[in-house]
This record gives structure tokens, sequence and C-alpha cells, in this order.
């Protein structure tokens, strides 16, 4: 999974970027700090890994993980070249998804682009650029098919499918409201790869005086009722307290969080947001080797489960030995759950759940 943190310039991106992935991002009180993309790898916290690895005695643990792309500050313009313009939406085109810095906290003493705290004016800001920068790939495509379609009849139907988009986007649209329901229009759409089809997670900054109570929060209010609108996630976090708790170990963190009110993290409640956004779950393997996460689509049958481990074992699939990771950890070991009849032998149309651990067979 790999996420894109964007949002105006002072907004705490970068500040936020260095919590998460404690990488250490410039961050300064001045728009366009970031000049190149930072980008950092975060393991996913899974307590069933660390459970699982001590029943094996596993020489290794490997979670699964998000990649976080720091992108600098957009500003009103950014897809005709204003601030540091158009290179920047580039790499928001490589993200599975967006995760959008909204700033929810009044403060003097830091600077907003635009003189005033206003945040869904400043996602609106946001989208717009998005926007033009999608029209920009759409016109490009157009012109190219138009050329093509006296030669090519499947050119004219991605050339009207196109135009649809078009005024979608003209009229302030992001694409992502856009249904479509013929597989090939949805094919030829993926691959445009446009900015607006990407689902977004909306971190709310807020103040280290809101943050055990954001309900409080006249811009929280307003961003969570957007988010719920637009089909997005919305949680909020304070970047400076994330930044803080970067630097603890875990009993310390926990021992922090407690202090200040807070059942988790920012990380915590990001990991949640994403996998839920982007209808995510993990299935386990366990041995003396290796205890690993795999991360699926929620949905998957356990052939495309197994072709996540490797594309051998979903090309020759038999069968797949299943057991969920707490009737294993209660057991104590996998030749007494199979005692107890609870691992199953599941076929091609199983669908995996999420924590279950898995042995798969297949032909080589």
């Amino acid at each position: 999974m790999k996420l894109g943190i964007v949002g105006l310039p002072n907004v705490g991106k970068s500040t936020l970027f260095n919590s998460l992935t404690k990488k250490g991002a410039e961050c300064a009180n001045y728009p366009f700090c970031t000049i190149e993309p930072n980008v950092g790898i975060v393991p996913v916290p899974d307590k069933r890994l660390d459970e699982l690895a001590k029943l094996y005695n596993s020489k290794k643990i490997t979670y699964a993980i998000i990649e976080f792309v720091d992108i600098a500050g957009l500003v009103k313009g950014a897809s005709k070249g204003e601030g540091l313009g158009n290179q920047f939406l580039a790499n928001i085109r490589e993200t599975d998804a967006i995760l959008h810095v909204v700033r929810c906290f009044d403060d003097n003493n830091i600077i907003h682009v635009d003189g005033s705290i206003d945040p869904i004016r400043d996602i609106e800001v946001i989208n717009y650029e998005l926007i033009f920068s999608d029209l920009d790939v759409i016109n490009k495509r157009l012109s190219k098919q138009k050329r093509a379609m006296m030669n090519d009849k499947l050119a004219k139907k991605e050339v009207d499918l196109l135009e649809k988009y078009k005024a979608h986007l003209e009229a302030g649209n992001l694409a992502l409201t856009m249904e479509l329901s013929d597989e090939d229009d949805k094919k030829i759409i993926s691959e445009l790869n446009l900015l607006t089809n990407k689902k977004t997670i909306f971190a709310m900054n807020v103040s280290e005086d809101d943050i055990s109570n954001d309900s409080n929060n006249k811009y929280v209010e307003k961003v969570k009722q957007y988010a719920k609108d637009h089909n997005a996630e919305a949680f909020s976090l304070c970047a400076k307290i994330e930044e803080e708790i970067a630097s603890l170990d875990d009993n310390e963190k926990n021992e922090y969080l407690d202090a200040l009110g807070l059942k988790e993290s920012g990380l915590d409640k990001l990991i949640k947001a994403s996998y839920k956004l982007l209808n995510l779950m993990s299935f386990l393997t366990a041995g003396e080797t290796e205890t690993r996460a795999w991360t699926i689509k929620i949905g998957s049958k356990a052939p495309q489960a197994a072709g996540k481990i490797h594309s051998d074992f979903e090309k020759g699939f038999i069968k797949a030995e299943v057991i969920n990771y707490q009737d294993l950890l209660t057991q104590g070991s996998l030749s007494k759950a199979k005692e107890k009849g609870l691992v199953r032998i599941e076929g091609k149309d199983y669908i995996v759940k999420d924590g279950d651990v898995i042995l798969f067979r297949f032909n080589n």
C-alpha cells in the first residue's frame, strides 16, 4: 500500500511524515520546505504476528508495510506550474490512495498560505488542482484517440467515454464519483491513473488541546461531514504529539497515550482508515523460518491469496490448510489444533478471512 501525503504548505505534512516514518524530513515554517518527495516505509503493527512468532520460535517476523510519499505543498495554480508546479502531481499518480493533511487548528505563529483557517476551502483548492491535472491527461488522450478513431472502432468508444469524463471534471466533480458498469470502460479509466479517481483519507491536524476531545473543534466537524458526503475516511491527530510519540518505545508510548486520554496513536488510526478505505485485510503464514502478514483485498479467494506469495502458488493451487490465528494460539500447536478438528481443508472457492493462518499446497 502506497499513500501520498498531500496538502497546502504549512499544514503539518512533513511533521506527520517524520513521526510516521522516523525519517527526519526537513520541517520549517515556510512554504515549499519539501522540494523533493520524501519516501518512507512503515511496518504495520500486528500483535497476531508477534504471538505466532513466539509459538513457532520464528527466526524472522515480516509485517505488512505502508509506503508514505511526502509531496511538496500544493497551491492554487499548481497544475499550471504555480508554486513548485506540476511535477509533484506526477508523484501522486504513483500512489494507491491520498492522505490529505488538513489544518484544523488556529496558531498565529504558523503561517497559512491563504492567511486564514478554512479546511473545506483548503480541501477544495487541492481538489481543483487535481481536477485540472486530470483534465490535461484526458485532453491529451482525447487528441490521440480522435486521430485514431477513423480506423479504429474501439478508439471511438474510448473517445465517447473520455468526453463524458471531461464534462464530469469540468463541472467540478472528482473522477471517483463517475459510475461505470462496463468492465472495458473501467479498464480504460484505470490505465489513465487519474488523480481524482483515487480514494482519500483526511488527516485532521488539531492542536494538542483538542486531541483528546476533537468534538469541540469546529473545523473537525466540518471535515468529518465533508468526508462522509464524499465517501472518504477522516480521523484526527496532532502532528506535534505524533512526533513526540515517534521517539518513545512501546511501553513509554502507551503510558504517554494514557496520560493524554488517547486509546491509539495517529498511525494506528491511519492504518485502520486506510485498510477500511481500500477494502484490505491480512492473512498470515507462520513457521520456524518466518511469520508473515500478507495484505489482500477483502473477498479474495484462496488461489488469489496464494498468488500474493508467489504466482506459481496460484497457478498450481491444490488446496489450503486454514485455521484462525486465535484458535491456533489457544491450542498451542498446529498438531493439537488438528486433533480438535480446527484445521480445515479449503478449495479454490474459499474466501479468505482476516486472521486466517494458511498453508498452501500446490503443484510445481
